[in-house]
């Protein structure tokens, strides 16, 4: 077992400064029906993950008094994407590599921290996992984190100090961890992520809460046959794929998108992509290839499968199902049905009976040219011709990013409306001049089995919205621009507001009727996090991480173009309150990469080409398409350490970064190393033109 070290800054005045009358028991009851509302016990506030508040003390005709009661500066961190649980007068939350935080509501004072030495512990997946944590969960006392690297932790959340950590994936393999852990009925289940990096098979594994112990575990795609299946679903869902798929891995990761359901006892899983993306590769003769981008029911005890939906059949474009899985009471028909709410990454949304899995509405809520519509006789999409790129390559609305992506859906039984960031953006789906027959999976590198990310992403390639959408009209009710393209996740209230960040650093408040922008303050740094709101003797708080960073700073021009530049702009809590006038913390200025020139450079095209080729399978994970950093990692044009080869050697194959988060590649040969210092002197005089006309 993997010991993290542990680090927690524990106060005698700990209960007293942060706790309320009484601790709340925050058990299956407690996170079912959340409350009065004045916590926020869970990922999505509620077991129904709606992201709905019932407080109403901050609404439509108060907001213009919302000010900054307090913020925190969160040093030498980086993505910021958690959702924060507030429990009691304190705020819980993880950071870059899952460190983890307790923060008094009321005061803005850390209580504990920690430290689960995730870069220490990763090895070669540092090269795959960004820093990315989107939350923790609590039970009955326990803190439940999720580290990138693969361990669940259970931590006290008195006092921070760790109980048990499992290891919940192979650490030899390519697995990480980014999405929040949920817990039920003495339980937490997680997934991962890892389908473009190697031979991935999904699966999700609930564990024992007081241990640590595994309950049972669901794989999403079957094995090799010859091994045999672990039940009849795996044999069932064997005969939906064809080839050799399992040396692929075949995929199905759930990174994301875990809903259970107390009055079914069931869980549901989103399900993601296919190992490798292109279906031409894993599974040659076609193939529903179940349980790729699908929500799966599982019964909550034992992990048996009861029913599954699947959004696309097939799957070769990344469209994964792993979004929101929002539980919500809906009339349809003249009855009222037990719903799910999915809106994944395809562009449709989904309206599903929960008890059986029957789709009962499916319609476009973004571009979408893939298919033409959902046959709701069939539940089975009508697809486009050529949209599967037979012909070797094809532009299809969405890209890989998805019409909606992670970035949480929020709905509200009040106005009957869900409230989603979406994203209007063509993907170029290539596999010309690839030989596919002899194609094989990667390990601790990126290929996904068609073209991504060799090029730059320009700045106006895609354009991103707000929607209000009716799922019984299946209809826009109503929308706000966003800037491009990837912003936070909503929150919605009873006070008929709905709350959200944006990539231009915008915190705002709309009306959830109408859509009008009632309230907003710069906070000058783009916002990939969701807000949570609670109270605190009797007073509602509004809350809200800030870190720029996530799969959207990948999109080159596209992302840097908000000025976000790495390691400039400091990391933050934001606490707002009605009446509060505490003065905002100043931001620097935007910032954009400067690219340098050597004029004595002589860049050589044939290694710059190799090292175009290596730049793409290794680094753009974090440095950005087209060699151009959204924020999430230095911007190479312009770095100093590659002006030299002894520094860049030091850096990339000696791994004198690598307490910073950047791998190591101690098996890349001298040519390799040549290749990818052409390739950055090529950009940067390719682009040092383009950026200098800012």
């Amino acid at each position: 077992m993997i010991r993290g070290a542990r680090t927690w800054l524990a106060t005698v005045a700990l209960v007293a400064a942060s706790a309320q009358a009484a601790d709340t028991v925050v058990d299956d009851a407690y996170i079912a029906s959340g409350g009065d509302g004045s916590n926020w016990p869970a990922y999505g506030r509620t077991a129904s993950e709606q992201r709905y508040s019932p407080l109403d003390q901050i609404n439509t005709g108060t907001i213009k008094d919302l000010g900054l009661q307090w913020s925190l500066d969160l040093p030498n961190q980086r993505t910021l994407n958690a959702t924060p649980l507030a429990i009691d007068g304190v705020l819980y939350f993880t950071a870059s590599y899952s460190h983890t935080y307790a923060v008094d509501a009321r005061s803005g004072k850390i209580l504990w921290e920690y430290d689960p030495k995730t870069i220490e512990v990763s090895g070669d997946r540092l090269r795959l996992m960004w820093d990315v944590s989107r939350g923790p969960a609590y039970y009955k006392g326990k803190l439940i984190i999720a580290t990138v690297d693969g361990r669940l932790v259970a931590l006290d959340a008195k006092t921070g100090k760790m109980l048990w950590e499992t290891v919940t994936i192979d650490p030899r393999k390519s697995y990480y961890i980014t999405g929040a852990p949920k817990v039920f009925r003495d339980k937490v289940i997680i997934g991962n992520g890892g389908t473009e990096h190697s031979a991935a098979r999904g699966y999700v594994t609930a564990y024992d809460i007081e241990t640590g112990k595994q309950a049972w575990r669901f794989y999403i795609v079957p094995g090799n046959p010859a091994d045999g299946f672990e039940n009849k679903t795996m044999e069932m869902a064997a005969k939906t794929w064809t080839g050799e798929w399992w040396k692929y891995g075949g995929g199905g990761n759930t990174w994301n998108g875990i809903t259970y359901d107390p009055e079914f006892n069931t869980v549901y899983l989103g399900t993601g992509n296919g190992s490798p993306w292109n279906q031409k590769i894993r599974s040659p003769g076609g193939g529903d290839n179940l349980f790729l981008c699908s929500i799966v029911a599982l019964d909550a005890d034992t992990g048996e499968y009861k029913w599954h939906y699947q959004t696309n059949p097939g799957e070769t474009w990344d469209y994964n199902s792993n979004m929101d899985i929002i539980l919500a009471d809906v009339k349809y028909g003249g009855q009222t049905v037990k719903a799910i709410l999915h809106a994944p990454k395809n562009g449709f949304f989904y309206v599903i009976n929960r008890a059986n899995g029957e789709l009962l509405a499916a319609e476009k809520f973004a571009k979408a040219t893939w298919a033409e519509r959902i046959d709701l006789k069939t539940g089975r999409p009508v697809e486009v011709k050529g949209a599967r790129y037979e012909d070797g390559e094809e532009t299809v609305w969405p890209s890989a990013y998805g019409a909606h992506s992670w970035h949480q859906m929020s709905y509200s039984p009040d106005t009957g409306l869900a409230y989603l960031p979406t994203i209007e953006m063509p993907g170029v789906f290539s596999d010309k001049g690839m030989d596919l027959k002899k194609w094989t999976s990667p390990s601790f590198r990126f290929d996904a089995g068609v073209a991504f990310g060799d090029a730059d992403t320009p700045k106006d390639y895609s354009t991103s919205q707000l929607i209000a959408w009716d799922p019984i009209k299946q209809q826009k009710v109503w929308s706000q621009p966003l800037p491009p393209n990837w912003n936070a996740g909503t929150l919605v209230t009873k006070g008929k507001l709905v709350f959200e960040g944006n990539g231009e650093g915008e915190f705002a408040a709309f009306d959830a009727v109408t859509g009008d922008k009632v309230w907003k303050t710069d906070l000058g740094l783009g916002i990939s996090a969701p807000a949570i709101t609670y109270s605190v003797d009797g007073k509602q708080y509004v809350s809200l991480l800030v870190g720029w960073g996530g799969g959207g700073t990948l999109l080159g021009s596209l992302a840097a173009q908000h000025g976000w530049k790495y390691k400039v702009h400091p990391r933050r809590l934001y606490t707002f309150a009605l009446g509060a006038k505490t003065a905002m913390p100043p931001m620097p200025p935007k910032a954009y990469a400067q690219p340098v020139d050597p004029p004595d450079f002589k860049v050589d095209a044939q290694l710059a080409a190799h090292g175009k080729e290596l730049y793409t399978t290794h680094c753009l994970w974090c440095h950005g398409g087209g060699m151009v950093s959204g924020g999430s990692a230095p911007d190479l044009r312009e770095s100093p350490i590659p002006l030299t080869r002894d520094a860049f050697k030091a850096v990339v194959l000696d791994g004198a970064k690598v307490p910073n988060g950047m791998p190591q590649f101690k098996e890349f040969k001298d040519q390799d190393l040549d290749g990818l210092l052409h390739y950055i002197r090529q950009r940067a005089r390719d682009t040092k033109t383009v950026t200098a006309a800012k």
